[in-house]
């Protein structure tokens, strides 16, 4: 096993604890679900460091622990995955095009857990569980948890540039 994957493995132990630790301390209710900006930051930091398909199992992984401990709900999945795959994707389109400030990808995880992960939620799991939902409240609710998770995201991604660590993930 390359030093890169051990290292990617690692950081990806530790963004599924951070955003597990931080759950109780960082949410609020919001309709039918719970926000939790840690998530989107941690989705945001790992989309930009390990990529799409690293950041949809960390939140996968955070999403479960989350629902097993009863303090997520069923609609962590909808909202974190899409989140994390858009980051990611964006984040290899910059790379792809070599756009100096990757980090700025921190900024698209809205895009997937408003409007994807959003509407997935009301259309797809609220009616399994039982639950009605209505598209555009859940959009705004969402934004609110989202948007300031993104940002620090972004600040979090800005300062491990600053120290030169981003280059033991790219």
């Amino acid at each position: 096993m390359s030093s890169l994957n051990i290292r990617r493995i690692s950081l990806a132990v530790v963004l599924i604890a951070l955003g597990v630790v931080l759950a109780p301390f960082l949410w609020f209710p919001i309709l039918a679900s719970r926000a939790y900006p840690g998530q989107h930051m941690v989705n945001a930091v790992a989309g930009v460091l390990l990529g799409p398909l690293w950041g949809a199992f960390i939140a996968i992984c955070i999403g479960a622990i989350r629902m097993s401990l009863g303090i997520g709900t069923i609609f962590s999945m909808p909202g974190g995955i899409p989140g994390a795959v858009v980051v990611g994707l964006f984040q290899l389109w910059l790379r792809r095009r070599k756009v100096k400030g990757v980090e700025l990808a921190a900024f698209s995880e809205p895009i997937g857990t408003i409007f994807i992960g959003g509407t997935l939620a009301v259309y797809l799991v609220a009616p399994i569980v039982g639950r009605n939902m209505l598209l555009i409240p859940v959009w705004m609710g969402w934004a609110l948890s989202c948007i300031p998770g993104s940002i620090l995201g972004f600040v979090i991604l800005k300062a491990i540039k600053g120290v030169g660590l981003d280059r033991f993930f790219a």
